[in-house]
C-alpha cells in the first residue's frame, strides 16, 4: 500500500500485484492523490500534468467502481482548477464521446458512470469557464438520460445538480428543459433516482423562478405521488424540496425579485396546498390517535401512508414556517414573551374551538389533542422557567386549559389533563392547588358525566405526576383522593346516567393514588383490600345469580368497574412492591381469581346482552393480564390450564375476526437485526412520524384515549407523551407478555400441546390472517424462549424441541422479512435454551444444506440468518465446529450480485457469526476482509443496506483482530491498511447510516491501534457530522469524539478548531461537505446551519454545548455531556479563561452564540431565511440579517450542567496548582509569564456565573448556582488580598453573596432551595470573610428569619409539599445556626487563649487598617446569642427526633405516635435522610452549649423564656414521659437524659458510619465528644460509670479501623484523653476523701484499677481498654513496635521519618501512656508498666534521631515527660510493689542506654534527648540505680562521649545535664559522676584557648562548661576551693583578649571575652581569700586581668557618652522547650 503514495501511479507496482488487489491499489493512489494535490507545488503539479490526466483518463475506461470513480471525478477536476486548463475541453470531449456511446452491456456500464460524474465535477469546480460547452453537455446527458437504468439515471441526475450548481444563473437557457425530463422521474421505481431528482431539482429551484411560481401546484402534486411507497431517504429528500420550493413561494430572494416582478405566494395558499396534500391520501382526516382505532381494526395502510407522508411535509416545510416563531420559545428559556405568542397561538386554538360548540367534535378534538401536547412538551422542556407564563393572568393559559377538561370528546379532556400533569411537574408549587382545586370542581359538579370524568383525568394525571417532583404532596392529600373516589364508586349507583364515569373515575383515582408509593398506600391498604374483594362475586353460585340478573348496561358498567378494580390492582403491585407480603399477595388473589373464572362465562354474557360489551371485556382481560404479568407466577400455579387457553385463543385470534397483530414483534428481535427490518428508523429525529408506517404493528397509533390509566403510569424513558395502543393491539400485546412470563412454569405435555396446536393454527389461516396469526404465534414463542432463557430452565425434551423446531423452520421461509428475522432469533434462543451439542448441529446442518440447494432469494435470507442467530446465542465456543462451514457458505452469498438482499443478510449474519467467534475467527480475517473490500468498491451506492452490513463486518472483523493491529508484522499491516481503506470507502458514502458504521469502526481501531488513525482528517469530518440531519449519524460521532477526548482532548479541540478556520475557503469554493446537510432538514436543523460547519471561535466545546440545546435524545445527551467532561478534566486548568468564558457564555443568557456562525455566500440563502420577515427587511443585506435574528437563550438544562462545569474546574484547579487560590503568587507568575492564567484572577467571573445562576428562574439552576457558590466561598474565604493587608480577596463582593442569598428566603421559595441556601448562608458567616457586623448581619438577618418559621411548629403554615419537605427546611435552618455557633465558639476560644493586646490609637490615616476592623474576638457570638435560648430547645429536639428514627426496627413501636418535633410519622422514611444530613453539626453545638452553660440551665425556665409559644412545639424538651408534665423533672434528671442523649447519638454513630458519610460528621461527632467532657458534670458522669467510658473507648477503636485519615485519629486520642482525665480527676477525689477519712483508721482501701492482685478485666477496664486503642495507633504508625507485625512477611523493614501528622499523633498516645498508671492501684501499676516503659523507650529510640536543626520532635518530648512522671510516681512505691518497681526502673534505664548506643544501619540517635532520659532516671530514681555498677558505668560513658562530641549544641546540653546530676542532693548519686566527669570538662575547657569559638552554639557549650565548674567550686568544701579556682580562674582569664587581637576578633570571641571578664568580676567578690590566693600565685594571671578590666572601662565610658550601656545576657541563648526538672 505504500507503493501507492506517491504523485504519479506507480505502474510497475500496479503490473506486479494481483487482478484482485488493483483496483483497492487504484483507490489507495487515487486517496493519496487527493490529499497532496490541494497541498503540492504547482510547478510540481504543472510539469507532471500532462502524465497525470492521461493516467487519470485511462481509469475512466477501466470501468472503476462507484467510490473510486467519485474519486477520480474529483482529482481530476482539482487537477485541472490547480494546473493548467489547456487541455480540459479534450477530457470533456472525451466523457461526452463516452457518454454518447450506444454499448448498453453491463461492462460498459462503469465506465459510462465515470465519465457521467467527470462531467459533473468539472462544471462544479470551474462552473462558467466551461459555459460555452455546457448546452451540448446537458442535451448529451438528457438524452441518455431518456435511455440509462436506474444507476445511470441516478448519476446522470447527480451530474445535472452539479452542472447547475457550477453555472449558477448562466445555465438559464437549459433550466426548462431539465426540469422537463427530471420531474418525471420523481416517481421512478428506484428510490435512488427518486432522492436524485429531489435533490437536482432543488438546485435547480435556486435559480429557476417558474418552479415557485407557475409550476408551483404541479410541483406540489408530482412531490405527493413521489411520495408514495417511499422509503426515508426519498421522504426526507422530497419534503425539503417541497418545504424549501414553498419557502421560496413565500419569501423569494431578492436577487431574483430584483430582476423580475414576481407574485408572491400567500402563507394560505401554501397551506392550501399542503392540506390538499394532506387529505388526498383517504376518505377521514387522521391525526395521530383520533378515534380511528378504537375498535382495533387495521386501517387500510395506504390512507396512513399517505397522510403521514404529508405530516412529513409538513415537517419538512411548516415547520419550516411556523417555527421560526416557535424556535424563539422551544429552544429558548423564553422570556415571556416570545412564550406567550405560542400560548396564545394554541389557546386561541383551544378556546375558539371550545366556543363555536360541539359543532364538529370530531374535527375539532384533534387540532385540541395537538396543541395540548405540544403545550404540554413545551412547558416541561421551560421547566421552573415557565412560571410568568402561568402567572400571567391575562393569558390565561390555565383557565383555558382547566375549560377543556369539560370537552365532549374524552381524548381532549385527556390531553388538557396530560398538560396540567406537565406544567405541575415543570412548576411543582402547582402541584397542590391543581389537586385542590380539581378536587372542588369533582365536588361541585357531581352531576355532569364531562366533568366527573374530565376532573378525576386531572387528578389522576397529577397524582402520576408526583413522583416527578422531589418534594411530593402533603401526606393529606391521598386521604382525600381516597375519599373522593370512594365517594364517586358508593354513588355511581345511584344515577343511571353518570354510573359509568363515576366507576371509571373512582378506580382511576385509586389506581392514580398507588404511584405515591407505600408510604402513602400504606395507611389505606385495609379498606383497598376490601373495596377489591367486593366489586367481584364471592363464589360461582354469585356469578350464576348475576349472569341471570343485569341487562347490558348493568355489565357494561360491571366490567368497567372490574377492569377500573384490576387496573387499580396492577398500578399497587407496580407501586409498591415493599407491600406485597404474602398475606396480601393471598388477599389479593381473591378477587383476581374470581376475575379468571368470570373470563369463561363472558362470551355467553356478549352473546345475550350484545356485541358493545366485547370492548369492555377485552378491557377486563387487559387488566387482568396486565396485574398476572406483574405477580410471581407460583401464587397463581391452580389456574394456569385456564388463563393458557384464554392467552392463547387472544393471540392466535380465534375469537377475532380482525386480523390484529401484536406490536412486540420488533422489540423481541434483536435490536442489531434493525438493518434487516428497517426499523433504525424510529432512531430518527422523525421517529413520530416514521412510526406511523411500520408494518404489522399499531405503531404511530398510540393515543392516551386508548387507556386512560395511562395518563398516571410511568412513561417508558424518550417519550414525550404516553401512547398506549389500541385496546385490540394492547390486549394481544399482554397476552404475548403474560404467556413468556408463564411458560417456563408449566409442564412438558402442555407446552407440547400448545406448540402442536400453534402449527395447527398456521395451517388453518389463509392469506392476510395467516401472516397476522403467525406474526403472533412467532411473538408469543420468542416471548416464552425468553422467559425460559432467563428462568434457566430447559425446553424439554426431544418432541417438544421437535414440534418447536418445525414451526420456527417453517417460517425461515416466509415471504415476510420480519417473520425470517423472528424465526432466525428463534432458531438462536432455541439453541441458547437447549444448549445441547447435537441439537446445535442438527439446526446448523439443515441450514447448510438448504442453503447449498436453494435457489430463492426468501430461503437463502431466512437461512443465512439462522446461522447467524445460531452463533449469537450460542457464542463462539459452543458453535466452533461449524464456523468453517458457515463462513464459506455466507462469504459465497455475499458474492451474488443479482439480489442485494442476499448479499444484506448474508453479510449481516457473517458480522454476527465475527462478533460472537472471537479470537476463533483470526483465521477468517484475511478472505472475509478482501471480500468486503472488493464489494464496497463495487456495490452500487444505492444499495445502502449492503454497505451497512459491509461497515458492520469491517467493525466486527476489527474488533476480532483486537490489539494485534498495533503490531507492524506484513501480515498486520495488511490488515490495517485494509481496515484503514474500508472505513475511508464507508466514511465517502452518501448514506449516513453507512457514515455511522465507518465512524464506529475508526472509534473501535482508535481504541486498538491509536496511533494508525489520522485525527486530523477524522476530527473535522466528525465535527461536520455533529450537524448531520440524522441522528444515527450525530450519535455515532458524539460517541467516537467521547472516546477520543477521553485520551488525546487537546488535540481533538485543536483539529476541530483547524475545521473553524478552513470554513471560509470551503464554503466559498461551494463544495458540499455533507451529504445531506445544505439547507435545513429537520428539527434539529433550526439553529441556523450551514452548509459545512458551525464551528466558530468558541471551538468543538461551544458547538457541543450548543448540541445540549437542540438533542433531545437521552444517549446523545450523555455522550455529549462525557466528552466535555473528559476535555474539560484534560484541559480546563492550561485553558482556563477559554473555558470560563464557555460556561459564562451559556449561563449568562445574553450573550449571542447562534450568530457568531460564519456566513455561507449565498449558495444557501433560504435556509438562512427562517424568520418571517416584512416586506422592508427583505431588502437588507445578508450581514445584516444575521443581527437581526432573534437571539435564543441556552436551555436550562444546558445552564445546570454549565454550573456544574464551573464546580468541576474550581476542583481542578485546586488539585493543580495552590497558585490558583492565592492572588499575590498569580499575580507574580503572570508577570513572569503572561499566559500563565489563573483561577483567583477569575473570581470576579466566578461570583458573577454563581450569582447568575442563583438568581434564575428555573429551580435546577438556583440550585447549581448555590452549590457553586458554596464551593467558591469554601475555596477562596481564606485568600489574602496583598495590597490590604489583613483583608482578604472575598470581602469585596459581600454585595453579591447577600443579593443571590437574598431572594432564595422569599415566601414561595421551595424548600430544597431554601435548605441549599441556609448551607450557603452558614458557609458564608463561618468563613471569616466580613468582619464588620452591620455587613454581616444582612446574611444574619436571613437566618433569622428562617428561625422564626421554624418555631412556628408543624401544622400552621399552608402546606404545598409533603411534609418531609418542611423537615428538610427546619433542620437546615438547624444546621446552618449550628455550624456558625460552633464557628463563633471557635473564634472566642481563640480569642481567649490569645494574650490580650492593648490596642493602640494611631492619629495617621494611613494607618486606619487592622485597627478599626480589628473585631471583639466574641463579636460572631453576639448574633447568636439571643437565638440561643430558643436554639438550644430546638436544636435538642431534633437530636432527640434523630436519635428515635434511628432506632432499629424492631423498636418502631417505641416511637412516638404523632411523628415527632419535626417529622410526621407518614413521611418517617424520606426524614430519615434530612436528619441523616444534618445531626452532626447539631450535636457538636449542643455539646457546645451544654459545656459552655456547664448543664446548669433547665428546661422549664427555657419553655418559660419564650412566651406564645405553640402547644405543639413545647412539648420538645427531652423528658416526655408518658404522664410527666415538662417541669416535673428535676435539673439532675435532665442532665442525665441530655448525657445519655449525647453519648447515645454518638456511640450509635461512631459504631460503623457508613463508608459514603462525609467525614465531617465523623470529625464534627468527635469534637462533640471533646467538648463535652470539656465540662465537670459530663467529667463525672463519665468516670461514675466506668462501663460508659469503656464502651466509648472500644467503639473509638473500631472507628479506628475503618477510618484512616489522620485527622479523625488525632481527634480520637483528644477524645481518650477526655476519658483518662476525667477518670483521673474522679479518682484523685476519691483518695482525697479517704485519705481524710482515713486518717484515724489504719489500713488504707486500695483504690485504682487492678486492686490488691493487679488483675485488668478486658471489656471492664477503662486502662485496658484505652491501651488496646493506643496501640492500635502506635502499630498503625510504627509497624515494628508489634513483633506480630514486624515478623510478617508482608512487614518492609523501613524505618522511614514519621510524617507531622503521625508524629503528633504518637506524641498525643505516649501522653495518654504516661497518664494511665495513675488510674491503677499499686498492684494495677505493676501489670501495666511495663508494657507502658517497654513502648516509651522504644519510641524514644524511634523517634530520637539527630536532626540538622536540633529541633525535639514532639513524640521525644512526649516521652521524655512520660519518663518523668512515671519515675516519679508515688503510689508506687508501696512495701509490696517495692522490688518489682526497682527492677523495672533499672532495666528501663539498661533498654535507654543500650538503645542510646550508635549503630552502623541505624540514623544517628539524637545523644541530647538519650541523655536527657539518663538524666531524668539519675535524677528522680536516685534510690533505685545508687550502686549498680552497670548502670553507672553505661551512663558515665554516654556522658562522655558526650562531651567528646564534636558538636558544639551536644555539648552544651551535655554541661546542663551534667550541672544537674551534680547539684543532686543525694551526694551517693553524684560523686562517683563528679570524679569520673569533672576531669574531662576541664580538659575541654582549657583547650579552649587555643580554639576559640566560632559561633554562638560553640559559645554557648562553653559558657554552659563553665557554668559546671562554677557550680563544682560552689559545691567543694572551703579547704578544696583555692584547688578548684586555681582550675577556674586561669581557664577564664586565658579566655580574655588582648587590646591589639581584641578589635579583629570575631563576634563569638568578643562575646567569650565579655563572658570571661564578667565571671571574674563576679567570682573575685564571692570567694576573695581563695580569689587572692590564686591570683598571686600567678603574675602574669593578674597582668591580663588589670589590662583587660581597664580597656572595658574605657569603652565602656566612651559609650556612656553616645547611649546607654546595653545589658549583657549570660543567660543562653536556646532553651529547651519543655523543662523535664
Amino acid at each position: 500500500m505504500e507503493l501507492a503514495h506517491s504523485l504519479l501511479l506507480n505502474e510497475e507496482a500496479l503490473a506486479q500485484i494481483t487482478e484482485a488487489k488493483r483496483p483497492v491499489f487504484i483507490f489507495e493512489w487515487l486517496r493519496f492523490l487527493d490529499k497532496v494535490l490541494v497541498a503540492a507545488n504547482k510547478t510540481d503539479v504543472k510539469e507532471k500534468q500532462k502524465k497525470l490526466v492521461e493516467q487519470l483518463t485511462g481509469l475512466i475506461s477501466s470501468s472503476p467502481g462507484p467510490p473510486t470513480r467519485k474519486l477520480l471525478a474529483k482529482n481530476l477536476a482539482a487537477l485541472y482548477s490547480i494546473g493548467d486548463t489547456f487541455t480540459v475541453f479534450q477530457t470533456l470531449d472525451k466523457c461526452n464521446d463516452i457518454i454518447r456511446n450506444k454499448d448498453d452491456t453491463a461492462a460498459y456500464l462503469p465506465t459510462k458512470l465515470a465519465a457521467v460524474a467527470c462531467v459533473g465535477a468539472f462544471y462544479e469546480k470551474m462552473g462558467r469557464m466551461l459555459g460555452s460547452a455546457f448546452p451540448e453537455t446537458v442535451n448529451n446527458l438528457l438524452k441518455s438520460l431518456k435511455s440509462a437504468e436506474s444507476q445511470g439515471r441516478s448519476e446522470i441526475l447527480m451530474s445535472l445538480q452539479k452542472v447547475l450548481n457550477g453555472l449558477g444563473g448562466a445555465a438559464a437557457s437549459s433550466h426548462r428543459d431539465i426540469y422537463k425530463n427530471a420531474r418525471s422521474l420523481l416517481t421512478d421505481r428506484s428510490m435512488a433516482v427518486r432522492c436524485a431528482v429531489a435533490k437536482c431539482l432543488l438546485e435547480l429551484q435556486n435559480e429557476a423562478v417558474f418552479m415557485w411560481t407557475a409550476e408551483l401546484e404541479n410541483i406540489a402534486t408530482l412531490c405527493f405521488k413521489a411520495l408514495e411507497n417511499s422509503n426515508y431517504g426519498v421522504r426526507v429528500a422530497v419534503s425539503k424540496l417541497l418545504g424549501t420550493v414553498m419557502a421560496t413561494a413565500l419569501m423569494p430572494k431578492q436577487a431574483t425579485v430584483m430582476r423580475q416582478n414576481v407574485k408572491r405566494a400567500t402563507f394560505d395558499e401554501v397551506l392550501e396546498l399542503m392540506a390538499t396534500g394532506f387529505l388526498r391520501g383517504g376518505s377521514g382526516f387522521l391525526k395521530s390517535g383520533g378515534e380511528m382505532l378504537k375498535v382495533g381494526g387495521s386501517v387500510n395502510r395506504e390512507v396512513r401512508v399517505g397522510v403521514t407522508q404529508m405530516r412529513n411535509l409538513r415537517l419538512g416545510s411548516v415547520e419550516y414556517l411556523a417555527r421560526s416563531r416557535i424556535a424563539n420559545v422551544t429552544s429558548g428559556d423564553g422570556t415571556g414573551t416570545r412564550a406567550a405568542f405560542l400560548q396564545k397561538t394554541v389557546v386561541n386554538d383551544t378556546s375558539g374551538e371550545n366556543k363555536s360548540g360541539a359543532a364538529d367534535v370530531a374535527a375539532s378534538q384533534h387540532v385540541m389533542v395537538c396543541a395540548l401536547q405540544e403545550l404540554g412538551s413545551l412547558v416541561q422542556s421551560l421547566n421552573a422557567t415557565a412560571s410568568p407564563l402561568i402567572q400571567e393572568a391575562s393569558i390565561g393559559l390555565l383557565e383555558t386549559v382547566t375549560s377543556v377538561l369539560l370537552h365532549p370528546s374524552m381524548a381532549a379532556r385527556l390531553a388538557a389533563a396530560w398538560c396540567l400533569r406537565c406544567v405541575a411537574v415543570a412548576l411543582p408549587f402547582q402541584l397542590t392547588p391543581f389537586l385542590d382545586r380539581c378536587a372542588e370542581r369533582l365536588n361541585n359538579l357531581k352531576t355532569s358525566p364531562e366533568a366527573v370524568s374530565g376532573y378525576s383525568f386531572a387528578m389522576a394525571a397529577l397524582l402520576g405526576g408526583v413522583h416527578q417532583c422531589p418534594l411530593g404532596i402533603p401526606h393529606a392529600k391521598g386521604k382525600m383522593v381516597v375519599s373522593i373516589a370512594e365517594d364517586l364508586l358508593r354513588t355511581a349507583a345511584q344515577n343511571s346516567r353518570l354510573s359509568l364515569q363515576r366507576t371509571q373515575a373512582g378506580w382511576l383515582l385509586l389506581g392514580a393514588l398507588m404511584t405515591l408509593g407505600p408510604s402513602v398506600v400504606r395507611y389505606h391498604l385495609p379498606k383497598m383490600l376490601l373495596l377489591w374483594r367486593n366489586v367481584f362475586p364471592r363464589s360461582l353460585k354469585e356469578l350464576e345469580a348475576e349472569k341471570a340478573r343485569g341487562d347490558s348496561f348493568t355489565w357494561q358498567v360491571t366490567l368497567e368497574g372490574r377492569a377500573g378494580a384490576l387496573c387499580a390492582m396492577r398500578s399497587f403491585v407496580a407501586h409498591c412492591p415493599e407491600l406485597l407480603t404474602e398475606d396480601v399477595i393471598r388477599k389479593l388473589m381473591t378477587p383476581i381469581e374470581c376475575a379468571m373464572t368470570m373470563m369463561s362465562h363472558i362470551p355467553s354474557v356478549i352473546k345475550a346482552h350484545g356485541v358493545h360489551l366485547k370492548a369492555s371485556a377485552a378491557m377486563v382481560r387487559l387488566r387482568l393480564y396486565d396485574i398476572l404479568a406483574l405477580l410471581p407466577p407460583k401464587t397463581y400455579e391452580g389456574s394456569f390450564n385456564a388463563l393458557l387457553r384464554e392467552l392463547v385463543a387472544e393471540f392466535t385470534l380465534t375469537d377475532n375476526s380482525a386480523n390484529t397483530t401484536t406490536s412486540l414483534l420488533r422489540s423481541l428481535c434483536h435490536y442489531d437485526d434493525s438493518v434487516l427490518l428497517g426499523s433504525w428508523l424510529q432512531e430518527t429525529d422523525h421517529k413520530s412520524i416514521e412510526d406511523q408506517l411500520q408494518p404489522n404493528s399499531a405503531s404511530g397509533s398510540g393515543a392516551l384515549e386508548h387507556d386512560p390509566s395511562s395518563i398516571y403510569l410511568r412513561i417508558p424513558a424518550g417519550e414525550a407523551v404516553p401512547g398506549p395502543l389500541p385496546l385490540g393491539v394492547s390486549v394481544i400485546d399482554a397476552s404475548v407478555a403474560l404467556f413468556g412470563v408463564v411458560f417456563p412454569h408449566v409442564s412438558y405435555k402442555h407446552r407440547l400441546q400448545m406448540l402442536d396446536h400453534f402449527a395447527e393454527c398456521v395451517k388453518q389461516a389463509k392469506g392476510v390472517r395467516q401472516q397476522a396469526v403467525q406474526l403472533n404465534i412467532f411473538t408469543a414463542v420468542l416471548s416464552a424462549l425468553k422467559g425460559l432463557a432467563e428462568n434457566k430452565s430447559t425446553l424439554g425434551p426431544e418432541e417438544v424441541r421437535k414440534s418447536a423446531l418445525t414451526l420456527v423452520m417453517g417460517a425461515l421461509d416466509n415471504p415476510n422479512p420480519i417473520l425470517r428475522c423472528a424465526a432466525g432469533e428463534a432458531l438462536g434462543r432455541m439453541a441458547q435454551v437447549v444448549g445441547e451439542a447435537t441439537f446445535i448441529a442438527r439446526m446448523a446442518q439443515y441450514s447448510f444444506d438448504k442453503l447449498k440447494s436453494a435457489r430463492d432469494v426468501v430461503s437463502r435470507t431466512g437461512h443465512s440468518l439462522a446461522l447467524g442467530c445460531l452463533h449469537r446465542y450460542v457464542g463462539g465456543i459452543g458453535s466452533g465446529q461449524h464456523l468453517k462451514t458457515s463462513v464459506s457458505i455466507l462469504l459465497a452469498l455475499a458474492q451474488d450480485g443479482t439480489s442485494s438482499e442476499v448479499q444484506t443478510w448474508s453479510l449481516h449474519s457473517l458480522a454476527l457469526i465475527v462478533d460472537s467467534s472471537g479470537p476463533m475467527y483470526r483465521g477468517y480475517v484475511e478472505p472475509t476482509l478482501s471480500l468486503v473490500l472488493t464489494l464496497l468498491l463495487t456495490v452500487p451506492p444505492s444499495h445502502t443496506e449492503v454497505h451497512q452490513c459491509l461497515g458492520r463486518c469491517l467493525g466486527a472483523i476489527i474488533t476480532t483482530v483486537g490489539p494485534e493491529l498495533q503490531g507492524n508484522g506484513a501480515t498486520i499491516s495488511t490488515i490495517r491498511s485494509s481496515c484503514l481503506v474500508g472505513c475511508a470507502i464507508t466514511q465517502d458514502h452518501s448514506d449516513s447510516l453507512v457514515q455511522a458504521a465507518a465512524i464506529s469502526c475508526l472509534q473501535q481501531l482508535h481504541m486498538f491501534a491509536p496511533r494508525h488513525v489520522n485525527l486530523s482528517s477524522l476530527v473535522p469530518s466528525l465535527c461536520v457530522h455533529l450537524c448531520s440531519s440524522h441522528l444515527l449519524l450525530r450519535r455515532a460521532a458524539v460517541a467516537c469524539l467521547r472516546q477520543l477526548a477521553q485520551r488525546e482532548a487537546a488535540e481533538v479541540c485543536e483539529y476541530a478548531m483547524s475545521l473553524a478556520k478552513n470554513a471560509g475557503d470551503k464554503e466559498s469554493s461551494g463544495t458540499n461537505v455533507s451529504p445531506f446537510a445544505p439547507g435545513v432538514s429537520s428539527r434539529s436543523d433550526i439553529h441556523c446551519r450551514h452548509q459545512g460547519v458551525n464551528i466558530t471561535e468558541t471551538g468543538l466545546e461551544g458547538l457541543l454545548f450548543g448540541m445540549l440545546d437542540r438533542e433531545t435524545d437521552r444517549k446523545l445527551c450523555s455522550d455529549i455531556h462525557d466528552t466535555l467532561g473528559h476535555m474539560l478534566s484534560s484541559l480546563a486548568v492550561e485553558k482556563l479563561s477559554h473555558w470560563l468564558m464557555l460556561c459564562k457564555d451559556v449561563l449568562a443568557a445574553s450573550s449571542d452564540m447562534s450568530t457568531a456562525t460564519p456566513l455561507s455566500s449565498g449558495k444557501d440563502e433560504e435556509s438562512e431565511k427562517k424568520d418571517e420577515m416584512d416586506d422592508d427587511t427583505m431588502f437588507t443585506t445578508l450581514g445584516e440579517e444575521d443581527k437581526s435574528k432573534p437571539f435564543v437563550a441556552p436551555r436550562w438544562a444546558t445552564r445546570v450542567f454549565a454550573s456544574d462545569c464551573l464546580c468541576r474546574i474550581i476542583h481542578l484547579c485546586e488539585n493543580a496548582d495552590q497558585a490558583h487560590f492565592d492572588l499575590a503568587m498569580a499575580r507574580s507568575a503572570k508577570l513572569r509569564n503572561p499566559t500563565n492564567d489563573l483561577l483567583v484572577l477569575h473570581l470576579s467571573d466566578l461570583i458573577r456565573m454563581a450569582f447568575m445562576a442563583a438568581t434564575d428562574h428555573s429551580n435546577q439552576l438556583r440550585m447549581a448556582g448555590l452549590q457553586a457558590l458554596e464551593d467558591i466561598i469554601k475555596k477562596f474565604a481564606s485568600v489574602p488580598e496583598p495590597e490590604f493587608p489583613g483583608q482578604v480577596i472575598l470581602e469585596q463582593y459581600q454585595a453579591n453573596v447577600g443579593a443571590a442569598l437574598r431572594p432564595a428566603f422569599s415566601q414561595d421559595t421551595p424548600s430544597d432551595i431554601i435548605a441549599k441556601a441556609c448551607q450557603v448562608c452558614s458557609t458564608w458567616i463561618g468563613s471569616g470573610v466580613v468582619s464588620d457586623l452591620n455587613d454581616l448581619r444582612r446574611v444574619h438577618n436571613l437566618l433569622v428569619s428562617s428561625l422564626d418559621k421554624v418555631q412556628a411548629g408543624k401544622g400552621s403554615s399552608s402546606q404545598l409539599y409533603r411534609e418531609s419537605a418542611t423537615t428538610m427546611e427546619k433542620l437546615a435552618v438547624l444546621k446552618a445556626w449550628a455550624e456558625v455557633y460552633v464557628v463563633a465558639m471557635n473564634i472566642k476560644k481563640e480569642a481567649e487563649s490569645k494574650p490580650k493586646r492593648a490596642i493602640k490609637n494611631t492619629d495617621d490615616d494611613d494607618d486606619d487598617f487592622g485597627t478599626i476592623d480589628e473585631l471583639p474576638p466574641d463579636s460572631l457570638i453576639t448574633l447568636v446569642q439571643p437565638e440561643l435560648p430558643t436554639l438550644s430547645r430546638l436544636w435538642l429536639a431534633a437530636l432527640k427526633d434523630y436519635a428515635l428514627l434511628t432506632l432499629p426496627a424492631e423498636f418502631a413501636s417505641q416511637l412516638p405516635a404523632d411523628g415527632g418535633a419535626f417529622y410526621t410519622p407518614e413521611t418517617i422514611d424520606t426524614a430519615r435522610l434530612h436528619y441523616r444530613n444534618s445531626w452532626a453539626p447539631i450535636l457538636h453545638a449542643v455539646a457546645l452549649w451544654l459545656n459552655s452553660t456547664g448543664f446548669t440551665c433547665s428546661e422549664s425556665a427555657e419553655a418559660a423564656a419564650i412566651p406564645g409559644l405553640q402547644k405543639r412545639s413545647i412539648p420538645v424538651n427531652l423528658n416526655q414521659a408518658s404522664g410527666a408534665t415538662p417541669s416535673a423533672k428535676s435539673l439532675p434528671e435532665i442532665n442525665k437524659d441530655r448525657m445519655h442523649l449525647i453519648l447515645g447519638v454518638s456511640i450509635q454513630f461512631l459504631c460503623s458510619p457508613r463508608p459514603e458519610e462525609p467525614i465531617e460528621h465523623v470529625t464534627a461527632c468527635l469534637q462533640a465528644l471533646h467538648t463535652l467532657l470539656d465540662s465537670p458534670y459530663a467529667r463525672v458522669h463519665i468516670a461514675e460509670d466506668q462501663l460508659i467510658g469503656v464502651e466509648l473507648l472500644s467503639v473509638l477503636h473500631r472507628l479506628l479501623l475503618t477510618w484512616n485519615p489522620p485527622s479523625v485519629q488525632l481527634l480520637v486520642t483528644g477524645v481518650v484523653q477526655q476519658v483518662v482525665r476525667a477518670a483521673q480527676d474522679y479518682l484523685q477525689e476519691k483518695r482525697n476523701t479517704l485519705n481524710e477519712e482515713d486518717m484515724e483508721k489504719e489500713p488504707c482501701p486500695v483504690v485504682g484499677e487492678g486492686g490488691d492482685s493487679g488483675g485488668l478485666v478486658p471489656g471492664k477496664s477503662l486502662v485496658f481498654a484505652t491501651m488496646e486503642l493506643l496501640m492500635f495507633i502506635l502499630v498503625r504508625h510504627m509497624p515494628h513496635l508489634s513483633t506480630k507485625m514486624s515478623d510478617s512477611p508482608s512487614h518492609m523493614a523501613t524505618k522511614t521519618r514519621l510524617s507531622e501528622e503521625s508524629a503528633r499523633l504518637v506524641a498525643a498516645t505516649v501522653t495518654i501512656l504516661s497518664d494511665l498508671p495513675s488510674l491503677c492501684s499499686p498492684a494495677g501499676c505493676m501489670t501495666i508498666l511495663p508494657t507502658i516503659l517497654f513502648l516509651i523507650a522504644r519510641i524514644l529510640k524511634d523517634t530520637a534521631i539527630k536532626s540538622a536543626d536540633n529541633q525535639v520532635p514532639p513524640p521525644v518530648s512526649a516521652a521524655l515527660q512520660g519518663i518523668k512522671s512515671i519515675v516519679t510516681l508515688s503510689m508506687a512505691k508501696t512495701e509490696d510493689t517495692q522490688k518489682q518497681w526497682t527492677a523495672l526502673i533499672r532495666s528501663t534505664l539498661a533498654c535507654i542506654l543500650e538503645y542510646s548506643q550508635p549503630e552502623d544501619s541505624m540514623p544517628m540517635p539524637d545523644e541530647v534527648s538519650m541523655l536527657t532520659a539518663i538524666a531524668l532516671f539519675l535524677w528522680s530514681a536516685s534510690s533505685e540505680i545508687i550502686g549498680v555498677q552497670s548502670l553507672q558505668n553505661g551512663c558515665m560513658n554516654r556522658f562522655k562521649n558526650a562531651l567528646n562530641s564534636c558538636d558544639p549544641w551536644v555539648q552544651a546540653k551535655c554541661y546542663q545535664l551534667l550541672l544537674s546530676v551534680f547539684q543532686h542532693s543525694n551526694r551517693a548519686l553524684s560523686t562517683p559522676y563528679i570524679r569520673s566527669l569533672a576531669p574531662i570538662v576541664v580538659e575541654k575547657l582549657k583547650a579552649v584557648e587555643r580554639n576559640r569559638p566560632a559561633s554562638s552554639t560553640e559559645l554557648l557549650a562553653v559558657q554552659e562548661g563553665i557554668k559546671v565548674l562554677e557550680t563544682l567550686v560552689a559545691l567543694g568544701e572551703e579547704q578544696n576551693r583555692v584547688q578548684l579556682l586555681a582550675l577556674l580562674v586561669p581557664t577564664l582569664i586565658s579566655y580574655l583578649l588582648d587590646e591589639n587581637s581584641f578589635a579583629s576578633a570575631s563576634t563569638a570571641s568578643k562575646d567569650l571575652h565579655e563572658f570571661a571578664l564578667q565571671n571574674l568580676m563576679h567570682i573575685g567578690p564571692l570567694y576573695p581569700h581563695a580569689f587572692k590566693t590564686v591570683m598571686g600565685a600567678a603574675p602574669e594571671l593578674k597582668v591580663r586581668l588589670e589590662t583587660a578590666v581597664r580597656a572595658s572601662q574605657a569603652s565602656k565610658a566612651k559609650a556612656a557618652t553616645r547611649q546607654p550601656a546595653p545589658t549583657v545576657h549570660s543567660a543562653p541563648t536556646i532553651k529547651l522547650k519543655t523543662s523535664f526538672f
